[in-house]
């Protein structure tokens, strides 16, 4: 049996969850309270030691992520609630954390408890939120850090050492500075949304490039970039007019 705390400061999103986890996830959830703030959650937090805390986002005077700033090593899972900031949900997906959207589904929160129980025992968990906290806080530092989905785990890698992806239908292969090629069960489209923020720009359906790496234009129907290691990538044509905008910006 799991201990787990719901962080919410709307009364009807606890009675909602509270209804859920009681009536459909009574045999591996015990639920041992409930805040409405950051400060009450701190205090429930030292008081408990909860194994899961179901977290919003957005709380007045502040939010989830402060909570998190205040426990230095979080010993428990989080699985985030949230009803908008797409920025913020897709950090989270990149952080290899749960998330639910509002208003809360009965089958996503069984499977979002059947993934924090499989983590429990793992190692990731607060790099995890570590990283995560940081790339909100400084959303344009390439030297942040997401995490890549690998065999036996997770590698951290450094947005600034990412020179391209490229889609192939459901996986994405991330081309790494020391010509190492990562391959990602997640589409392109995942990861144009968390690096657009990094200048990264999607050149064609398949390719997104770091705009640091970007060492010659080449005119065409779209036409060509040579990037600093010699990788040749096509812009689409229906590209072609925005890229050159975005590139006139540097």
């Amino acid at each position: 049996m799991y201990k787990a705390i719901i962080v919410d400061d709307e009364n009807r999103s606890v009675e909602t969850l509270k209804i859920i986890l009681q009536q459909f996830c009574a045999d591996e959830i015990e639920l041992v309270g409930s805040a409405n703030s950051i400060q009450e959650a701190y205090t429930l937090i030292n008081s408990v030691s909860p194994d899961i805390v179901f977290l919003d986002v957005e709380m007045p005077h502040g939010s989830g992520f402060d909570l998190l700033e205040k426990i230095p090593k979080p010993n428990f899972e989080v699985i985030f609630t949230t009803g908008f900031d797409r920025y913020a949900v897709t950090a989270i997906k990149f952080s290899a954390l749960d998330y639910l959207l509002k208003p809360i589904n009965i089958e996503e929160v069984k499977e979002a408890i059947s993934k924090a129980k499989k983590r429990i025992e793992g190692k990731y968990t607060q790099n995890n939120l570590e990283h995560l906290i940081n790339n909100l806080r400084h959303p344009k530092d390439k030297s942040n850090k997401i995490p890549i989905s690998v065999v036996n785990g997770f590698q951290f890698v450094t947005v600034n050492t990412i020179v391209y992806c490229e889609s192939d239908d459901d996986h994405t292969y991330i081309h790494l500075i020391d010509s190492q090629k990562l391959t990602v069960p997640k589409n392109i489209k995942e990861f144009e949304e968390i690096l657009a923020n990094y200048d990264f720009f999607r050149i064609h359906h398949s390719y997104l490039v770091n705009r640091d790496y970007i060492k010659k234009y080449i005119k065409g129907e779209g036409g060509t970039i040579l990037t600093d290691q010699g990788y040749e990538l096509p812009v689409s044509r229906r590209r072609k007019q925005e890229f050159l905008d975005w590139l006139s910006n540097f």
